[in-house]
């Protein structure tokens, strides 16, 4: 599988359709996102997101998707991650349901795909992602770790859907820094083992988005 220029671009409607959806991912990892997606869909198979949120990164893997001619798989439970939750720095009441109380980003993912046209391109998976992991059976050509920030959430989704990544597929993983100083640290102990596995090969970096090839069995 060739590599894909770092400059490859989604459609311009997918760009700003990105840029407008709530999210914390900045362009220029979302740039570099896409190109592994572009890559990874070069295997003829699904490329699958753990962690939706609104949807912003999903736009990147539905534009890659539809231009392989594949689908986009995203796993999210849609109640918000533990630093998503009131009184916590990343929460947002406008994603709240006022009826039950509870975070609810379902609607707005749903109204993001919408507007970049790229419903017909996407899977949403409503569940918690060891859950959905558990009853999954089929390869995927790349998985994009983006989901809880705790030891515990980033190793189950590591641990359940890392063993389905086809040899030759791309593990990205977001959120690493090695400097605890910069943020939490269960994103960069994930990518550590995938390293010291011997199953992966790191092939590009852009600040704290890592993009690894699987070389070899295992996890």
């Amino acid at each position: 599988m060739a590599a894909v220029p770092a400059d490859v671009q989604p459609a311009p409607q997918t760009l700003a359709a990105f840029e407008a959806a709530k999210g914390f991912m900045p362009v220029d990892e979302g740039r570099a996102l896409y190109a592994a997606a572009v890559e990874a869909a070069a295997l003829g198979l699904p490329l699958l997101e753990v962690g939706t949120y609104c949807g912003r990164s999903t736009l990147l893997l539905a534009d890659a998707a539809r231009a392989a001619g594949v689908t986009a798989l995203t796993v999210d439970h849609h109640r918000g991650s533990e630093e998503q939750q009131p009184g916590w720095e990343y929460h947002d009441p406008s994603v709240v349901d006022p009826e039950v109380g509870r975070m609810d980003t379902l609607p707005a993912f749903r109204r993001t795909l919408h507007a970049a046209g790229l419903e017909d391109h996407v899977i949403a998976l409503v569940g918690r992602s060891p859950q959905v992991a558990a009853v999954w059976g089929a390869p995927v050509g790349l998985v994009f770790v983006d989901g809880g920030h705790t030891d515990e959430h980033a190793t189950a989704d590591y641990e359940g859907w890392v063993p389905h990544l086809a040899e030759g597929g791309l593990l990205v993983i977001h959120d690493v820094f090695a400097d605890p100083a910069d943020g939490g640290q269960a994103p960069y102990r994930i990518y550590r083992r995938a390293l010291e596995s011997g199953a992966f090969t790191e092939i590009s970096v852009r600040r704290s988005l890592h993009v690894l090839r699987r070389t070899g069995p295992g996890i």
